[in-house]
C-alpha cells in the first residue's frame, strides 16, 4: 500500500512533503526513499516518518515524575539525558524506561486510543510544518528521517522545518548514555537496520 501510493505520489505530485504515520514506519519511509530515488525525484528534506506519537507518551510520564511541562526527553527515550534532569540513579531509570516501554506498547494495542493519538499527532506535525513553510523560524519536530547521527541512513531524531522541509537533523548527542541505555542502543539499531533493509527490499521487487 505505501509503495503503490508514493508511486502516485511521484507521478502526480513529485514536489510533495510525504508524512507516514505507520506502525511500520522504520521500513515504510526507507521504502518510500527508495520508490522516490527509482523516479528521480527523491529529496530527502521532504520525506518524514512520524514518532511524535511515542515522543508524547515518553514526554507525559516524564513531566508527571518532574512535576513539570518544561520537559525536553531525546526521541529515543534516554532518560540520562532529560532535561531537567530526573536525579535518578542507574537503576531507578531503568524502571521507568521499561514503564515507558509498556505505557507505549498498551497505548498502540488500543485501536481507538491509538488511532486517536496518532491523529492528534499528525495533526500537531502538519500544523509544524504549515507553519515552517508560511515561513515561521525556530520550528522543530521529532521524525524518523534520513540522518548521519548513527551509522545507519535513517534515524529518529529532532528535526529543525523551514520552507524546503528540513532545514537540520538535530544531533540527540548519545555520548555519555546509562550503561542499560548504551545496550538499548545497540539492540535497537539492530532491530533499525534489519527493518530499514527490509524496506529497501521491499522497494526493489518488481521493478
Amino acid at each position: 500500500m505505501v509503495k503503490r501510493m508514493v508511486q502516485s505520489v511521484a507521478a502526480h505530485a513529485p514536489k510533495a512533503f510525504i508524512l507516514i504515520a505507520s506502525n511500520i514506519v522504520n521500513s515504510a519511509v526507507p521504502l518510500a526513499a527508495e520508490v522516490l530515488k527509482e523516479k528521480g525525484v527523491y529529496d530527502p528534506k521532504k520525506l518524514f516518518g512520524m514518532t511524535s506519537f511515542e515522543v508524547s507518551v515518553v514526554k507525559s510520564i516524564v513531566r508527571q515524575v518532574l512535576q513539570t511541562n518544561l520537559v525536553d526527553v531525546p526521541v529515543c527515550a534516554f532518560l540520562s539525558k532529560t532535561k531537567p534532569s530526573l536525579n535518578y540513579t542507574e537503576e531507578e531509570m531503568e524502571k521507568l524506561a521499561v514503564k515507558i516501554q509498556y505505557e507505549v506498547s498498551f497505548a498502540k494495542s488500543g485501536f481507538g486510543t491509538f488511532s486517536l493519538l496518532t491523529a492528534h499527532a499528525v495533526e500537531a506535525f502538519l500544523s509544524s510544518l504549515l507553519r515552517a513553510l508560511d515561513g515561521v523560524e525556530d520550528v522543530y519536530e521529532f521524525a524518523f528521517v534520513a540522518s548521519t547521527v548513527t551509522e545507519l541512513p535513517y534515524f529518529a531524531s529532532r528535526v529543525k522545518l523551514g520552507k524546503n522541509g528540513i532545514e537540520a537533523v538535530i544531533d540527540p548527542d548519545l555520548h555519555g548514555l546509562a550503561k542499560y541505555e548504551e545496550k538499548a542502543l545497540e539492540a535497537l539499531k539492530t532491530k533499525l537496520k534489519a527493518s530499514i533493509e527490509k524496506g529497501i527490499a521491499f522497494a526493489a521487487e518488481g521493478n
